[in-house]
C-alpha cells in the first residue's frame, strides 16, 4: 500500500494530470448539414495547450488546425465548398472523431413560440397539421436534415445543448415543427441541395425570453422591464426574461448559417406597442451576436384569433410585424385567410405558411424570380368623400377573393370608424361611406379574427394596416 502510494506521489510531483478527451460541440453530428461556400465555425473541447486538426473530406484545403485554450476550448474555421454531400469531418487530438454522412447545403434557425414548435405528426390532444397521417409517411428525403434543441430556460447564457442531427424521414419528422419542415422541403426542392433545420422552439413565450440581456438593457423601457423581472420573479421561468436566448440560442453561436424563420407574437399581443421595439432588438441582437452580417430572417405575422378578447390589441401586434419590415433583409408572411376555425390560436394550414416562408427566402435569399408578397400598404390619397389606397407587391394587380372586398373601415377626424364599400380600381383601391363625408383614415383587417378577402393575383394575402398614427390601445402597457 505504502509502495502505490509513493508511486502515486511521484506521478503527481511530475505535473500528471487525467487527459480528457477531445469532443466537439454537439451540434457537430454524424448527419449534420455544414452552410455551404462559407467559413464554417467547428468547435470543442480538449485538453489546454493540445493542438486540434479538423479536415473536411470534399477539399484538400478543408483542413485547420488549432491549439486548445488555457480552458480547453478551441474553434477552427473551416472553409466549406459549393453544396454535396456525404462526407466525412475528422477531428484528430488526443483521440480521433470521425463524423460520417456530412451535408454541405443550406442552414436555417427555426424559432418562436408554439406555431413554430408545432409538430407535424398527430399528438394526442393537439389540432392536427392537415393532411398529417400522409405527410408523415411520405417525408423521406435524404437531402434534409432535422436538428431538435433541446427545451431549456437558463439563467445565464450556455456553451452547450443537447441534440443531434437526424437524415428526415417518417419517424425523425413526426415531433419536428410541421412549418419548418414545409419550410425546408420547399427550399430542398426548388434550388435541389441539402437542407438543414435547426429547430429551437418553445410554446407559449414572449420575444423577451429570446433576446439576450446585454441587449435588453440597451432599451431603456425594456431595461426597467429587466430590472423589475429580477426583484419579483412572475412566471414558470423565474426570471421573466432572456432564459431561452441563454439555454435555446447562445448555445447554437456561431453555427454557420444562412437565415433565420421565426413564428411568435401571440404571447405579446398585450404589450404590442412594446413590441415595436422589442421585436426589432431581438433580431439585431441575434445578428450581432452571430456575426454573419444581416442575415435573412423572415418571419409570420399571427393569425386571426377569437380568443383575444375582442378588443383588437392582436391588430396592434400585427402592425408591430408590418413596421419589422422596416429593417433590412426582414420579410413577413401573412396567414389571415389560413384559419378556418377563428377559435384556434393555430391554424392547421401549416404547409401554406411553410411554403410563404419559402417564397420570401427563394425571391429575396436565393434570387429566384417570383411574387413573395401579398400587397403591403404604401400610402394614400384624400379624394373628396373618398380615400384612395396605394400599395407594394401588386403583382399582376389586386383581386378579392369571394365577392365583395371586406374588412375595410372609415373614419374622419372624430376617429370614429364605420364599415366602408371598398372597390379596387386597377391596382389601388377606392374607400368610402355615407357616414363619413370628410374621411381621414382607413383601417384594413384590424379587428383580432378579421379574415379580409384582398389578395394580388398570386393568391398571396394582404396585411392588415391602418393609415392613421391615433394612439393605440396598448401604448401604455409596459412589460
Amino acid at each position: 500500500m505504502i509502495r502505490w502510494l509513493g508511486l502515486l506521489l511521484v506521478f503527481m510531483s511530475c505535473g500528471w494530470t487525467a487527459r480528457a478527451e477531445t469532443r466537439l460541440h454537439p451540434l457537430f453530428t454524424d448527419h449534420m448539414v455544414l452552410q455551404q461556400n462559407s467559413k464554417a465555425p467547428v468547435w470543442g473541447w480538449a485538453n489546454p495547450g493540445e493542438k486540434i486538426t479538423v479536415k473536411g473530406s470534399w477539399s484538400a484545403k478543408a483542413t485547420a488546425s488549432v491549439k486548445a485554450d488555457e480552458s480547453g476550448k478551441w474553434k477552427v474555421i473551416l472553409p466549406t465548398n459549393k453544396a454535396g454531400g456525404p462526407y466525412k469531418v475528422e477531428v484528430q487530438g488526443e483521440n480521433l472523431i470521425t463524423l460520417n454522412d456530412v451535408m454541405l447545403g443550406e442552414v436555417w434557425i427555426c424559432s418562436g413560440q408554439s406555431n413554430m414548435a408545432w409538430p407535424l405528426g398527430i399528438h394526442q390532444g393537439l389540432t392536427p397539421v392537415d393532411n398529417a397521417e400522409q405527410e408523415v409517411a411520405n417525408a423521406n428525403h435524404p437531402n434534409i436534415r432535422l436538428y431538435i434543441v433541446e427545451r431549456v430556460a437558463k439563467d445565464e447564457p450556455q456553451e452547450t445543448c443537447a441534440g443531434n442531427w437526424q437524415v428526415c424521414d417518417s419517424k425523425s419528422v413526426h415531433d419536428f415543427s410541421a412549418v419548418a419542415y414545409f419550410f425546408g422541403r420547399q427550399l430542398n426542392q426548388t434550388l435541389n441541395v441539402p437542407v438543414g433545420l435547426i429547430m429551437t422552439a418553445w410554446g407559449g413565450t414572449p420575444v423577451e425570453h429570446w433576446t439576450s440581456e446585454r441587449a435588453l438593457m440597451s432599451h431603456p423601457e425594456l431595461q426597467a422591464g429587466v430590472m423589475k423581472r429580477k426583484a419579483q420573479p412572475t412566471d414558470q421561468f423565474g426570471q421573466k426574461h432572456s432564459v431561452l436566448y441563454n439555454g435555446m440560442i447562445a448555445p447554437l453561436i456561431p453555427y454557420a448559417i444562412r437565415g433565420a424563420i421565426w413564428y411568435q407574437g401571440e404571447s405579446n399581443v398585450g404589450r404590442a406597442y412594446q413590441y415595436r421595439s422589442a421585436f426589432p432588438l431581438m433580431i439585431q441582437n441575434w445578428r450581432e451576436d452571430w456575426k454573419q452580417g444581416d442575415f435573412p430572417f423572415y418571419f409570420v405575422q399571427i393569425a386571426p384569433f377569437s380568443g383575444y378578447g375582442g378588443q383588437g390589441l392582436s391588430a396592434e401586434l400585427r402592425e408591430a410585424q408590418l413596421m419589422t419590415l422596416s429593417m433590412k433583409n426582414t420579410g413577413m408572411v401573412v396567414v389571415t385567410d389560413l384559419t378556418p376555425n377563428l377559435g384556434d390560436i393555430h391554424p392547421s394550414a401549416k404547409q401554406d405558411v411553410g411554403k410563404r416562408l419559402a417564397l420570401w427566402a427563394l425571391a429575396k435569399t436565393y434570387g429566384k424570380k417570383m411574387t413573395y408578397s401579398g400587397p403591403l400598404y404604401r400610402s394614400m390619397k384624400i379624394e373628396g368623400n373618398k380615400i384612395r389606397l396605394f400599395f407594394d407587391h401588386v403583382d399582376g394587380g389586386l383581386a378579392a377573393k369571394g365577392g365583395a372586398l371586406t374588412e375595410f373601415q372609415i373614419a374622419g377626424s372624430d376617429q370614429q370608424f364605420h364599415p366602408a364599400t371598398a372597390v379596387i380600381d386597377g391596382k389601388t383601391v377606392v374607400v368610402y361611406s355615407e357616414k363619413v363625408p370628410n374621411p381621414a383614415s382607413v383601417r384594413f383587417g384590424w379587428g383580432d379574427a378579421s379574415v379580409p378577402n384582398l389578395f394580388n393575383q398570386a393568391g398571396l394575402p394582404a396585411s392588415p394596416f391602418r393609415t392613421d398614427q391615433w394612439l393605440g390601445k396598448t401604448i401604455s402597457v409596459k412589460w
